[in-house]
């Protein structure tokens, strides 16, 4: 597999793991217990900085020459660049909502929970197609020459809440993601 799809689907088990973490929030705030919108803004805020900044735009190389060796399988994956635009603009709408519930205003409660429900949904279904489906099609479709081209265009940027170092803001994130993964039933550590 092109070194390139390996990160890829690394970092969509890593986003996994964050909207696991997400989906609990979810279902306390549910229950009517108060959510920890500190957690969630954090989440959010890597989305932006990380999966709409850098993980998409790779995804978008890999669309594109796609795209260009084959439009009429890229067609049938849909449109890649539009549904990472969705996602972002999603991202920003309910960075908004939980902001201001951060900043303690008043919010509508069935508003956050179905805009994290729908961001979570969207999510799970984005990754989970282009695992299915884009990745293959480009498996099948892209040269070596191709995956080089885009392994040359990338950056190394390391992600600031899953990489080697923990960037200061996101540790208090990652320990929860880590916390919650060692509750995973079938986990030996539990």
């Amino acid at each position: 597999m092109p070194e390139v799809l390996n990160r890829l689907h690394k970092e969509h088990a890593d986003m996994s793991r964050l909207l696991d973490l997400l989906d609990r929030q979810l279902g306390l705030f549910a229950a009517g217990e108060a959510a920890d919108y500190d957690t969630i803004g954090a989440m959010l805020q890597y989305c932006m900085e990380y999966p709409d900044a850098v993980h998409h735009p790779k995804e978008d190389l890999v669309y594109r020459l796609l795209r260009g060796r084959d439009p009429a399988l890229a067609a049938e994956v849909g449109d890649l660049e539009e549904e990472h635009r969705s996602l972002a603009e999603m991202t920003l709408s309910l960075s908004a909502l939980i902001e201001r519930a951060r900043a303690e205003e008043p919010v509508n409660r069935e508003q956050v929970h179905n805009l994290t429900r729908d961001f979570i949904q969207r999510y799970r279904h984005h990754i989970a197609r282009e695992e299915l489906h884009v990745f293959p099609a480009a498996r099948q479709v892209l040269s070596q020459d191709d995956w080089a081209e885009i392994d040359a265009k990338l950056g190394d940027r390391d992600d600031p809440l899953f990489g080697e170092v923990v960037a200061d803001y996101f540790q208090a994130l990652r320990d929860d993601i880590d916390r919650l993964a060692a509750l995973a039933p079938g986990n030996a550590d539990v």
